[in-house]
């Protein structure tokens, strides 16, 4: 006689891995700096083919995370189009003004779409920190509504768009020094490699540390007003991971 597992399928799945902030750092920051930096010279790969093995890297990480997720997620997919500008741009020898211009655009752009949004019936901050993935926004909303504090919440999450925004404002504009001081010679050359990678390893420090120590205010003063608003702890809203 055969035994039968009880155990159901489901039960038997495990959740999917997320992604390490190791993997992250190596494929978009590391592996391409070292590339850039070490790797340019004719004894090597030479400007070119150093320059699409570098971009390679960031460029293959968004693309498996569009597989894995199924979905486009808009800053990924902004990710990507950032990395095919900077390819396209150096490979065609074009003046490094434009990377510049590159990437103070992108986080400018999305300061713009982040006060537009406000405007608008989907503002972004609830796609970014209010959202179902992070906390329980139905007992959220239900608690407001019962203390009469809809009106205190929306203005709290128009306050928490604007420093998102400045986030954004601020990323811009280190990014357009952080490329003009760095990029000084001409692209297609091995210094220009190197200068590129010398950009891509700052670019953490200088430019993303500074954004996320604003995101993670945002954070704290977003919950502490859903904290004083509803009247819930935080460990009452937040979805268990």
């Amino acid at each position: 006689m055969t035994e039968t597992n009880s155990t159901t399928p489901v039960a038997q799945q495990k959740p999917k891995k997320k992604e390490g902030l190791l993997g992250n750092l190596l494929l978009n920051i590391v592996i391409p700096t070292l590339v850039l930096t070490k790797l340019s010279g004719d004894d090597w790969l030479g400007t070119k083919w150093a320059l699409v093995v570098a971009l390679a890297f960031p460029l293959g990480y968004g693309l498996r995370d569009l597989i894995r997720s199924g979905k486009v997620n808009f800053f990924s997919a902004l990710g990507t189009i950032s990395i095919l500008l900077t390819g396209g741009i150096s490979l065609l020898e074009l003046d490094p003004q434009y990377i510049a211009i590159k990437e103070a655009a992108i986080p400018g752009l999305l300061g713009i779409a982040t006060v537009a949004s406000l405007y608008t019936r989907w503002p972004l901050v609830k796609t970014l920190l209010y959202n179902d993935q992070i906390l329980d926004t139905a007992k959220i909303a239900q608690s407001l509504a019962n203390k009469g504090n809809q009106g205190a919440f929306e203005r709290t999450l128009q306050q928490a768009s604007w420093m998102i925004a400045a986030s954004f404002f601020l990323s811009s504009v280190l990014n357009y020094v952080l490329a003009k001081v760095i990029l000084q010679s001409p692209p297609g050359t091995e210094a220009f490699n190197e200068e590129l990678g010398k950009m891509t390893a700052l670019s953490y420090p200088v430019i993303a540390l500074p954004a996320t120590i604003i995101l993670m205010l945002v954070l704290f003063f977003l919950f502490s007003r859903i904290g004083k608003l509803t009247g819930l702890k935080l460990e009452e809203v937040m979805v268990a991971q």
